[in-house]
């Protein structure tokens, strides 16, 4: 491996490297990150790179490969011995950013006579203590690449990152849950939907009238023009009280529910500090507040999943002002909200 140059992003704070290894390397090290994780980017038809492999044979400068780690050991200080010995280490813990489709078609072509495998392939490597601020990389980096929906960029980046099990939060894909319904697990389309409107900070991001092309474009404009927020607010830390809220079966039941998830999830990016903190209890009676509140709205007169969800949103995103309101009160301050 070699070491080119060491710099900071100060977009997303963090350090960028760019260096090199040889193709061989890659295909022992960066090719197995292809199919680490249940879901990765679908692979384009073989014969939509095919001329990249004759190129790749024949001697070509591939585009260079962006991966990634999430860790603060390697800082813009640290030495290129030191960068190289924990690529050595921990190259297995990395992830693709950019560059999945190009290191599968390296690896098609490995077995071929011609190529040559100490020929470089240029290298940049992110280090981030932050997923979300990755999540936006890996997002700018893809955008325009129509076979990388930001949905998918958002459950590459879950699958690589959050450890659900690890944390007591059973997930079940839409597959699963066609054989058998978990009662007491979400669904993992419902966190993707809600890690995608908590980086986008709008509770608003999916709309059938829209045709899905348009909508994710408009998606990406949303995620690259949302203003920065307190330090401590991470995706993390809502799956953490999200982990901790569900131990009341009624919170449970709250946050499984799509609508409700989405909501909380976007609210919590501006009130991290004073909902992480609530007691089990203390979430379950905040809960229990807005629903009552809620239930006086006239259903025949709004459309329910939409207005939920965009209260729920201003409820926690506005909880340090609305928590002790009692539901009356919550009702009122929600009805001058949606009063047209």
């Amino acid at each position: 491996m070699n070491i080119y140059e060491i710099d900071s992003d100060e977009v997303i704070n963090a350090i960028v490297v760019s260096g090199s290894i040889t193709y061989k390397e890659a295909i022992e090290k960066l090719v197995p990150l292809i199919n680490k994780t249940e879901f990765q980017r679908k692979l384009q038809d073989k014969k939509f790179y095919e001329k990249l492999e004759r190129d790749i044979v024949d001697g070509c400068i591939m585009p260079s490969i962006t991966i990634a780690f999430v860790d603060k050991t390697i800082t813009a200080n640290s030495k290129k011995e030191d960068i190289i010995k924990f690529f050595e280490k921990n190259n297995s813990k990395s992830f693709v950013l950019d560059g999945i489709q190009r290191l599968n078609t390296l690896s098609r072509v490995s077995d071929s006579k011609d190529i040559d495998l100490d020929r470089k392939l240029y290298l940049n490597i992110v280090y981030s203590d932050s997923v979300d601020k990755l999540l936006y990389r890996m997002i700018t980096l893809n955008n325009g690449q129509k076979p990388m929906t930001p949905r998918h960029q958002v459950e590459v980046m879950m699958a690589n990152v959050f450890d659900f099990n690890e944390l007591g939060i059973h997930v079940q894909t839409e597959k699963e849950r066609a054989v058998k319904i978990k009662m007491n697990s979400f669904n993992k389309s419902d966190l993707v939907q809600a890690y995608l409107a908590y980086m986008a900070n709008s509770p608003m991001v999916d709309n059938k009238k829209i045709i899905q092309d348009k909508m994710d474009e408009l998606i990406v404009n949303k995620i690259v023009s949302a203003e920065k927020v307190e330090k401590d607010s991470t995706f993390e830390n809502m799956i953490k009280s999200l982990a901790k809220f569900q131990k009341s079966p009624i919170s449970l039941k709250w946050l499984k529910q799509a609508n409700n998830l989405v909501g909380f999830a976007v609210g919590m990016k501006t009130s991290s500090k004073d909902i992480k903190d609530l007691t089990v209890e203390q979430f379950e009676n905040s809960i229990k507040t807005f629903d009552q509140a809620f239930s006086d709205f006239n259903p025949s007169k709004i459309k329910l999943g939409k207005l939920r969800r965009e209260l729920s949103y201003d409820y926690f995103k506005n909880y340090s002002k609305l928590k002790d309101l009692d539901s009356l009160e919550l009702l009122e301050y929600f009805s001058e909200l949606t009063n047209d």
